[in-house]
């Protein structure tokens, strides 16, 4: 195998290639992904600092999300828009950028902004897939020496086997979500509820901490579909969803159990906050009516049993079930509260 120079590539330099697509096939976890990039990096070329900048698909500005060189705190709360910056340009442009030794290129003054080193060289190039640019590589003050087309050909060769991992990535978290969702709410299903469970009551008991868990069970859900149809009634299960995920704890978890049923795993949380809380959340969903796409307005009433682990059982069917049992007894008894444990 030869370089662009026609030159045979060394041993050593195959076997970094070598290694880094190895170590890239070998997992689909991002964050593993990136550092096995800048690690290689590291090795292959002498510099002061290098940073591996990605996307965000949403704010459509970039992050660090890794950084060698000390630097890695210092920058994790920075943002970088695209379009701005050496990594900015980069990711806007598709393009590789090398700046030599110089001081003058604007781009670099404004990297100099985002770090205390002094910047008088850079070589930045895009993580660019299948799929469009991900993010940037940038590699700052490279000794002279390694500023060579044999170095920028071979960077290129990592950062394309990076992208493509990336992309893989990407791709199996995207399948792990489809998974794990419910196609109609949105919120996470129920096949999942029984992992993170599971999970939860093991990190609470281990911590002797509580867990608690709503159930909650539309009342005459079934009116809404024999008078609006399936379409209608799937649309206010979509509204009911987003507006338990909207007044849920950031560290709660939301489900749709099954048909107008839902769960609400609470971690950490005992049976007074627990029914507080859940009292709280079945007045803001019933409070407001919600607007479908037909022009109706409909309201929801709701029937809610609320269990505590450990009181209530050390288990996912313990649990579940206690929460379920308190729900049926509202449903016998008029429907519309929220019952607790007697302990409360």
């Amino acid at each position: 195998m030869t370089n662009p120079t026609g030159n045979r590539i060394p041993l050593d330099d195959l076997l970094v290639f070598h290694r880094l697509a190895r170590s890239l096939t070998s997992s689909f976890d991002l964050d593993t992904i990136l550092r096995t990039i800048l690690e290689h990096m590291e090795r292959f070329i002498d510099a002061d600092l290098w940073t591996l900048l990605m996307l965000d698909p949403e704010r459509q500005d970039l992050y660090y999300a890794l950084a060698a060189g000390g630097e890695e705190a210092s920058l994790r709360e920075l943002r970088v828009k695209v379009g701005e910056g050496v990594a900015g340009w980069v990711v806007e442009h598709g393009e590789t950028l090398i700046v030599p030794e110089t001081q003058n290129d604007p781009r670099l003054r404004e990297a100099e902004g985002a770090n205390p080193r002094k910047m008088r060289s850079v070589i930045a190039m895009p993580l660019r897939g299948r799929k469009g640019t991900h993010g940037a590589i940038e590699i700052f003050n490279p000794r002279a020496a390694q500023m060579t087309d044999y170095t920028i050909a071979f960077l290129h060769i990592l950062a394309d086997h990076a992208a493509i991992a990336i992309e893989n990535a990407h791709d199996v978290a995207r399948i792990q979500q489809l998974t794990i969702r419910d196609d109609t709410t949105g919120l996470y299903n129920v096949r999942y509820l029984y992992e993170v469970l599971g999970r939860e009551l093991k990190q609470c008991q281990a911590q002797r901490l509580p867990l608690s868990l709503v159930f909650l069970d539309l009342d005459r859900f079934k009116g809404v579909n024999d008078a609006h149809g399936h379409l209608v009634g799937s649309e206010l299960l979509a509204h009911v969803g987003q507006r338990l995920q909207e007044q849920s704890r950031k560290q709660d978890w939301c489900f749709r159990y099954g048909g107008d049923e839902f769960v609400i795993v609470m971690p950490e949380t005992g049976a007074r906050e627990a029914l507080s809380l859940a009292t709280a959340l079945n007045q803001a969903l019933t409070a407001a009516p919600f607007h479908m796409k037909n022009g109706l307005n409909l309201t929801v009433q709701a029937s809610v049993g609320v269990a505590t682990s450990p009181a209530d059982g050390k288990t996912v069917h313990a649990v579940i079930g206690a929460a379920d049992t308190r729900m049926y007894m509202v449903k016998s008894s008029g429907r519309g509260a929220v019952r607790g444990g007697s302990e409360i």
